[in-house]
C-alpha cells in the first residue's frame, strides 16, 4: 500500500511540474521566435497601433464644433457627420499638403469639377478639369454650372481651402445627396465611391454620435 501511496504521490508531482513548466516554455519558444526574427515584435506592435487607431475615435478639436454645428444647422444634417468626413479627409487638417495626389483640395478634399460644378467645359474623368483659380472659387461660376463650393464666411470666395467654405461645402454636398433625409450611407458614398470608404466615416460617425448624446446627457 506504501508503494502505490508513493507512486500516486510521485505523479502528481509529477504532473504538477509539467503544468508549471509549460508557460516558461511558451517564453522561452516566444522570446526565441523574437531573438531569429525581430521583424515579428515591430509587427506585433504595428499592429496594436492599427488596432489602437481603429478603435478609438481620434478625439475631436474644440475649435472645427462651432463650425460642424453651424454648417450642420444650415444644411439639415448631423454636424459628428461632418466631423466624421472630416477626420478621414484630412485627418481633421493636418494632412500636409491639403492636396491628394488625384488632385483633390483642401479641408474636404473637394475635386475641382464637384466643388465647381460638373457642367463646367472640360470637367470630366475623376473631376480634376482645366478650371482657373478664378473661376474655381467664384460663387457666381460655381452656382452656373451647379457646383457645391459654398461661400461660407461671405467674402466673395468660396474657397475649399478656408476651412469654413470646406466645411459648408461639404455639407452642402452631403445634404443634396441624401444625409439631410437620413440616407447616410448613400450620401458618404456619393462623397466617395468606395466601400471601405462609407465603413471608416460610418465608424467615426457612430462614435461621435456617441459622445455626443453622452456631452449632451451631462
Amino acid at each position: 500500500m506504501t508503494k502505490k501511496k508513493n507512486k500516486k504521490s510521485y505523479n502528481k508531482i509529477k504532473a504538477l511540474i509539467i503544468i508549471l513548466l509549460i508557460p516558461v516554455a511558451v517564453t522561452v519558444f516566444t522570446l526565441t521566435a523574437i531573438i531569429w526574427n525581430p521583424d515579428l515584435i515591430r509587427k506585433s506592435a504595428s499592429a496594436l497601433i492599427d488596432m489602437k487607431d481603429h478603435h478609438s475615435a481620434t478625439p475631436i478639436p474644440e475649435e472645427y464644433v462651432s463650425i460642424y454645428k453651424e454648417a450642420a444647422e444650415t444644411y439639415g444634417i448631423p454636424w459628428t457627420l461632418l466631423a466624421a468626413h472630416h477626420r478621414i479627409e484630412t485627418r481633421f487638417s493636418k494632412m500636409d499638403p491639403l492636396l491628394s495626389p488625384a488632385g483633390a483640395e483642401g479641408h474636404m478634399q473637394f475635386m475641382p469639377c464637384t466643388f465647381v460644378g460638373w457642367g463646367y467645359p472640360g470637367c470630366s474623368g475623376l473631376g480634376k478639369g482645366e478650371i482657373p483659380e478664378a473661376d474655381k472659387t467664384n460663387p457666381e461660376i460655381i452656382k452656373q454650372y451647379g457646383g457645391h463650393g459654398v461661400d461660407a464666411n461671405g467674402d466673395g470666395i468660396a474657397d475649399p481651402y478656408d476651412i469654413e467654405d470646406a466645411i459648408f461645402s461639404a455639407a452642402n454636398y452631403l445634404s443634396k445627396s441624401g444625409a439631410a433625409e437620413g440616407e447616410y450611407e448613400k450620401a458618404i458614398f456619393d462623397y466617395n465611391h468606395s466601400e471601405k470608404y462609407v465603413q471608416d466615416v460610418l465608424f467615426y460617425f457612430n462614435e461621435y454620435e456617441t459622445y455626443r448624446v453622452e456631452m449632451e446627457n451631462k
